[in-house]
This record gives structure tokens, C-alpha cells and sequence, in this order.
């Protein structure tokens, strides 16, 4: 499958509504760090998003300590950021529910 790596502007509209995401300093990622109450929220909210990513067919990097969850998005194919990070990014957020 074929990515379209997307532009500067492209990215720096889509982090508008990417609401607690960051810009990595080189461009191609972008990242996030979700705080749960403990560990079994911290998990259930990696199994709701490893199934949102496996439907994307979209995989995170991502670490888990504790009630801490760290995330990196980038589509390595591309060599950079697509439509199916912010895709992903999304479905994450909704999977933590609003947390931070």
C-alpha cells in the first residue's frame, strides 16, 4: 500500500484539532503521553487502541509504565507523517476519553 507523506501546512492543521499531541522536533512523528488512574485503565486503553490500530492496520510505537502510557505515531513507510497517524491519534483519544 502506497502512503502520501504530508506536507508542513498539511501537519500543522491537522494538530489543531490533535488536541495533547506534539510535533516531534524532526517532523516525522508525532507523540503523547496519556496519565490513567492505574494500571487497569492504562491497559484497557492500549487494548481499545490495538484494536482501533489493527483496523487501521496502523500500529503505534508505544510504552506502558504503570498508569502511564507513551505514544509515537509515524508511518514508517512514508518516511514520515500520513492521514493514518492523525487516524490513529483520534481513535486513541477517543479510546482514553478525554484524559491527558
Amino acid at each position: 500500500m502506497k502512503y502520501e507523506k504530508l506536507d508542513k501546512a498539511a501537519i500543522a492543521d491537522r494538530l489543531q484539532t490533535a488536541s495533547g499531541w506534539t510535533l516531534s522536533e524532526d517532523g516525522s512523528a508525532i507523540a503523547r503521553h496519556f496519565v490513567f488512574t492505574d494500571f487497569g485503565e492504562a491497559f484497557a486503553f492500549m487494548t481499545r487502541s490495538a484494536l482501533a490500530a489493527e483496523r487501521l492496520d496502523h500500529h503505534p510505537e508505544w510504552s506502558n509504565v504503570y498508569r502511564h502510557v507513551d505514544v509515537k505515531l509515524t508511518t514508517h513507510a512514508a518516511q514520515g507523517l500520513t492521514d493514518l497517524d492523525f487516524r490513529l491519534a483520534a481513535a486513541m483519544d477517543r479510546a482514553a476519553g478525554g484524559r491527558d
